[in-house]
């Protein structure tokens, strides 16, 4: 359907083409690195300005494209037409962008575009959402945001809430984008209960704008208070419904992570990040040395401040879960499987595992898992041979291995208290042990060569740069120079219950 356009339409689409060469003209000229601070902010500004009509007219024509090509229409639909197996597929054959892309640029025009019915072209879903697209003023961002924080009102009719109120959180929250008014329809000192509730905080009153546009980030939280006023009988009433929805899964594999899908209820979304919340504060909370610690840090025996943590907080809270995932794994009060506590099983050859070389497999898991990780879990829970014949058949079931006994772990916990390296504060029940001489090398599964380390800490023990040693049965640690210059070997923080600071004198009364 390539062809040369003429009359109106031509000089219209030859316009745009003009504007398109005349941006890419005027950008290509500009050296954006050497611009001084407000000139690349109104460059930034002026950008997102000379973007939104154009973001606009590719939600309004994939919208149009989207309904002339369904499939319902049989011969008619534009998708037959042009040979596309469906109303997507025709759209990203168009555009070149993706088939999600698409989709998010239909839902957001289905709500702003005028509606046809019988014959009779109705307001949008979303009027006032809809101008502010139009005059520029909002961005597809925030309109996704109230478009989708205001649908159970306007679309679904999931809740009984009052037309006028849910009109009045529609322009209350574009006003918040924008900092302009739109869709005013009473006088001011007129809002009943629920919009003076809901406009109140970080949005401001219709009538009385002071300019300020919110980012699309926070409406996301203001569709949440206009949410709690338009529905003031709270959750209950549709609790169960939400709880039914409440699922969690893993998806397929992508650059060697399994990513988590699902969703979880406010309440559970509050215990899971308190939990967070309180172990990784317990990391950042400022303290300052005592006297003693201050003389160890003067005599060098103590390194000062916390130890610099590279993880991001995603990589803490997956760290966190994992702890917690494995504290309860452990727990003896957790269901057995076939007469078994939970039990990863990894199978890798013993060659490979005494080499160091070459990979391991969990059953149920697809992707391997390095030698290095099956090192890691070996050392922490051991290995038990398993001898084959020469026709593959299972000959014996040798004893378990290289593994701490629960005692000896008694004992290490006892003396180490935790996670030994200088600043975590891993506590002792999330911590695995760590054969200070490798197993490999001769090193035996002995309390006087066994510490507690956090998984990422001994996850990352050969890389990191700490070493770690014994001295007459008790672990000595030097930082990574970067850390501490002098390679002093010291003793780790021991558990509290050693510590003369906590212990009370005896009673000479």
């Amino acid at each position: 359907m390539q062809r040369a356009h003429t009359g109106e339409f031509g000089e219209k689409l030859q316009l745009l083409s003009e504007a398109a060469a005349v941006v890419q003209e005027v950008m290509g000229s500009i050296d954006v690195d050497g611009l001084n601070d407000a000139e690349l902010v109104a460059l930034t500004q002026m950008t997102e300005k000379v973007g939104r009509p154009a973001d606009l007219a590719r939600v309004t024509t994939a919208t149009v494209v989207d309904y002339r090509a369904r499939t319902g229409l049989g011969r008619d639909s534009l998708a037959w037409k042009l040979g596309a197996s469906h109303h997507t597929d025709l759209l990203t054959r168009l555009t070149g962008a993706s088939g999600q892309e698409m989709k998010r640029r239909v839902r957001l025009g289905e709500k702003i575009a005028p509606r046809m019915m019988g014959g009779t072209v109705l307001d949008p879903v979303f009027p006032t959402v809809a101008a502010a697209l139009a005059d520029g003023e909002l961005g597809l961002d925030a309109a996704e945001e109230i478009v989708k924080g205001l649908a159970d009102y306007k679309v679904h009719g999931r809740f009984d809430a009052n037309p006028a109120d849910v009109e009045a959180a529609e322009a209350g929250l574009v006003e918040s984008a924008t900092g302009s008014v739109y869709g005013r329809t009473r006088a001011a000192g007129d809002a009943d209960d629920v919009g003076e509730a809901a406009m109140t905080g970080p949005i401001a009153p219709l009538g009385d704008s002071d300019g300020f546009a919110y980012p699309a980030d926070a409406l996301r939280d203001m569709a949440l208070q206009w949410q709690a006023a338009l529905n003031p009988d709270g959750l209950a009433p549709n609790e169960e419904v939400l709880e039914a929805k409440s699922t969690f899964s893993f998806g397929g594999i992508r650059n060697g992570l399994y990513p988590l899908r699902g969703g979880v209820t406010p309440e559970l979304k509050g215990i899971i990040q308190t939990l967070f919340n309180t172990y990784q504060s317990a990391r950042t909370a400022p303290r300052f040395p005592s006297a003693e610690e201050q003389e160890r840090i003067e005599a060098g025996e103590l390194v000062p401040g916390e130890i610099l943590d590279e993880r991001s907080g995603g990589e803490k809270r997956a760290d966190i879960l994992r702890g917690i995932l494995t504290q309860v794994a452990q727990d003896p009060r957790t269901p057995t499987l076939g007469g078994m506590p939970p039990t990863v099983m990894v199978h890798v050859s013993a060659a490979d595992l005494l080499a160091g070389i070459g990979v391991g497999w969990i059953d149920g898991v697809d992707a391997p898992l390095s030698m290095k990780t099956i090192n890691q879990m070996v050392d922490n829970g051991g290995i038990r041979p398993v001898f084959f014949g020469g026709n593959g058949a299972v000959l014996a079931l040798g004893n378990k291995a290289r593994c701490f006994s629960p005692l000896q772990r008694r004992a290490i916990t006892a003396r180490d208290g935790g996670c030994i390296t200088p600043g975590c504060t891993c506590p002792p029940q999330w911590t695995e042990i760590h054969h200070v001489i490798p197993w490999e090398q001769g090193g035996r599964t002995d309390i006087d060569n066994g510490v507690l380390l956090c998984w990422y800490h001994h996850h990352t023990i050969n890389t990191s740069g700490w070493k770690i040693r014994m001295v007459n049965g008790i672990p000595q640690v030097k930082a990574p120079h970067w850390i501490d210059p002098t390679g002093t070997w010291r003793r780790p923080n021991q558990h509290r219950a050693h510590d003369p600071n906590t212990r009370k004198p005896p009673n000479t009364e």
